[in-house]
């Protein structure tokens, strides 16, 4: 381990550390900057650290095959290193019941082949980054937020071939999520996906901008539950449904949702309607214009783009 962290360290600075601050709803999140810098390349050693009650930047090196799913507190970065680091066969929660996974952050790192969710942002957790990733099929859920967690921004992933590819609100009954989940959406890359990109519960506002949805199979975006969704500069190509909101969707009873600047290409219509509080009235944000996210994501989501 000593050897491989030395290795590390003579690599470029930008491959251990953030290159950017948290935007949007996770303005402010910090992660483990506050504690020491470990390296992991097993599941157990990733589980002690990322559930130490002390901060910890936690480097994730090479291949790490994990079984269920390992708990995520507070005050944590997990840092994929160059363009290997992966995480197989379970996925990561953040939070229990009693020890919350407030301030984390997730970035540079593949899932796939999760036993249950790749990531689950559970149980109040709040100030998370969720940044260039890459999510493959798993068993359930690629990326849940859910259960009155906030404040949460998802940018400049690349989900390829997922199916239940991010979920937003635990279900139906559960209208303790009302308040909670605001999250931000930025500049990820759905590709053969399935649906859910999102799929929103009660929350207000939800931001959802300058996404990449390619050859989706279902359907992009589901407003439901009186969620209120804002839609814009998003790029839609050969997807049947891009949006569904005042008609509900399933079981679930219809939701608001603006749709603003969108491009749709071989694309179905996206059902809008109702008002939503504005992003803009948490934060600022500089909004691409739609023509040009096919390249600016491809370009620039995933992992090894940091």
């Amino acid at each position: 381990m000593h050897t491989i962290l030395a290795t590390l360290l003579a690599w470029p600075a930008v491959l251990l550390a953030p290159a950017t601050a948290a935007d949007g709803f996770a303005t402010g999140t910090t992660g483990g900057v506050a504690g020491p810098t470990v390296t992991v390349t097993t599941a157990a050693q990733l589980a002690q650290y990322a559930g130490a009650n002390t901060p910890y930047t936690i480097m994730v090196a090479g291949r790490i095959t994990a079984s269920g799913m390992i708990t995520v507190v507070a005050n944590k970065s997990i840092l994929g290193v160059g363009s290997t680091a992966e995480i197989t066969g379970g996925g990561l929660q953040l939070g229990t019941t009693t020890r919350p996974g407030n301030n984390v952050i997730i970035r540079n790192i593949r899932f796939g082949n999760a036993s249950d969710d790749s990531i689950s942002v559970t149980n109040k957790a709040h100030h998370v980054w969720i940044d260039h990733n890459e999510f493959l099929p798993g068993y359930d859920g690629s990326l849940d937020i859910k259960r009155q967690s906030t404040n949460v921004t998802v940018s400049w992933n690349r989900f390829l071939g997922t199916d239940k590819t991010m979920l937003l609100g635990h279900s139906d009954t559960y209208t303790a999520d009302v308040g909670y989940l605001r999250v931000t959406y930025h500049h990820n890359w759905f590709e053969g996906s399935n649906q859910r990109h999102p799929r929103v519960r009660f929350g207000e506002p939800v931001h959802v901008y300058n996404n990449y949805y390619k050859n989706i199979g279902l359907y992009g975006i589901a407003s439901t539950e009186n969620a209120g969704v804002v839609a814009e500069g998003n790029y839609f190509e050969n997807v049947p449904y891009p949006c569904h909101s005042t008609g509900g969707y399933a079981e679930s009873a219809p939701g608001r949702l603006v749709q603003r600047g969108n491009a749709f290409v071989n694309s179905g219509a996206c059902e809008a309607g109702g008002a939503v509080t504005e992003p803009s009235t948490f934060y600022s944000y500089t909004l691409d214009p739609a023509s040009s996210v096919p390249s600016l994501v491809t370009a620039g989501a995933g992992v090894g783009r940091l």
